[in-house]
Protein backbone atom coordinates (compact mmCIF):
# COMPACT_ATOMS: atom_id res chain seq x y z
CA UNK A 1 0.00 0.00 0.00
CA UNK A 2 1.15 3.32 -0.84
CA UNK A 3 1.21 5.78 2.08
CA UNK A 4 2.96 8.99 -0.04
CA UNK A 5 0.04 10.07 -2.71
CA UNK A 6 2.05 13.00 -4.25
CA UNK A 7 3.71 15.33 -3.16
CA UNK A 8 1.93 19.22 -2.55
CA UNK A 9 4.74 21.91 -4.54
CA UNK A 10 2.87 25.29 -4.32
CA UNK A 11 4.23 28.73 -3.56
CA UNK A 12 2.95 28.59 -0.07
CA UNK A 13 4.83 25.03 0.92
CA UNK A 14 7.88 26.53 -1.75
CA UNK A 15 8.28 29.08 0.81
CA UNK A 16 7.74 27.14 3.91
CA UNK A 17 10.88 24.50 2.45
CA UNK A 18 13.46 27.86 1.78
CA UNK A 19 12.31 28.89 5.53
CA UNK A 20 12.56 26.33 7.70
CA UNK A 21 12.89 23.15 5.40
CA UNK A 22 9.08 21.59 5.70
CA UNK A 23 7.93 19.96 2.37
CA UNK A 24 4.15 18.54 2.21
CA UNK A 25 2.76 15.55 0.62
CA UNK A 26 -1.25 14.05 0.20
CA UNK A 27 -0.96 10.63 1.81
CA UNK A 28 -3.49 7.81 2.33
CA UNK A 29 -6.05 8.31 5.04
CA UNK A 30 -5.44 5.59 7.28
CA UNK A 31 -1.63 6.26 7.80
CA UNK A 32 -0.25 7.61 11.28
CA UNK A 33 2.86 9.90 11.68
CA UNK A 34 5.11 6.75 12.19
CA UNK A 35 3.95 5.38 9.03
CA UNK A 36 4.86 8.76 6.76
CA UNK A 37 7.77 8.70 8.93
CA UNK A 38 9.48 5.29 7.69
CA UNK A 39 8.18 6.12 4.17
CA UNK A 40 9.56 9.57 3.64
CA UNK A 41 13.05 8.50 5.15
CA UNK A 42 13.23 5.08 2.83
CA UNK A 43 11.96 7.17 -0.50
CA UNK A 44 13.85 9.92 -0.22
CA UNK A 45 16.99 8.67 2.07
CA UNK A 46 16.46 11.93 4.21
CA UNK A 47 16.13 12.03 8.14
CA UNK A 48 12.43 13.18 9.47
CA UNK A 49 12.55 16.00 12.63
CA UNK A 50 8.85 15.81 12.65
CA UNK A 51 5.81 15.24 11.31
CA UNK A 52 2.27 17.67 11.45
CA UNK A 53 -1.15 16.04 9.70
CA UNK A 54 -4.15 17.35 8.95
CA UNK A 55 -7.09 15.89 7.53
CA UNK A 56 -9.10 17.74 4.89
CA UNK A 57 -12.87 17.39 4.06
CA UNK A 58 -15.07 17.48 0.51
CA UNK A 59 -16.19 20.97 -0.05
CA UNK A 60 -19.64 20.37 -1.63
CA UNK A 61 -19.69 22.69 -4.50
CA UNK A 62 -22.78 23.86 -6.97
CA UNK A 63 -23.58 25.83 -10.24
CA UNK A 64 -26.31 27.01 -12.17
CA UNK A 65 -27.19 25.91 -15.88
CA UNK A 66 -29.48 26.29 -18.20
CA UNK A 67 -30.98 22.17 -17.17
CA UNK A 68 -30.98 23.51 -13.67
CA UNK A 69 -28.80 23.62 -10.36
CA UNK A 70 -25.46 20.70 -10.62
CA UNK A 71 -24.09 19.71 -7.41
CA UNK A 72 -21.09 18.07 -6.72
CA UNK A 73 -18.10 17.63 -4.15
CA UNK A 74 -15.00 18.20 -3.92
CA UNK A 75 -12.06 14.78 -2.64
CA UNK A 76 -11.38 14.69 0.96
CA UNK A 77 -7.96 13.99 1.90
CA UNK A 78 -4.95 13.73 4.41
CA UNK A 79 -1.89 16.06 4.35
CA UNK A 80 1.14 15.45 5.95
CA UNK A 81 3.66 18.46 6.53
CA UNK A 82 7.50 16.61 6.64
CA UNK A 83 10.26 18.70 8.47
CA UNK A 84 13.63 17.28 7.75
CA UNK A 85 16.81 17.81 10.07
CA UNK A 86 19.27 20.59 8.74
CA UNK A 87 21.29 19.63 5.79
CA UNK A 88 18.88 17.53 4.56
CA UNK A 89 17.07 17.92 1.71
CA UNK A 90 14.75 16.79 -1.16
CA UNK A 91 14.75 17.69 -4.67
CA UNK A 92 11.28 17.08 -6.44
CA UNK A 93 12.10 18.10 -10.10
CA UNK A 94 15.35 15.92 -10.35
CA UNK A 95 13.19 13.23 -12.41
CA UNK A 96 11.91 16.12 -14.92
Amino acid sequence: MNIILKPIVTEKMTNQTESFNRYAFVVSKTANKIDIKKSVESLYEVKVKSVRTMNYYGKTKSRSTKGGVIAGKKNSFKKAIVQLVDGNSIDFYSNV
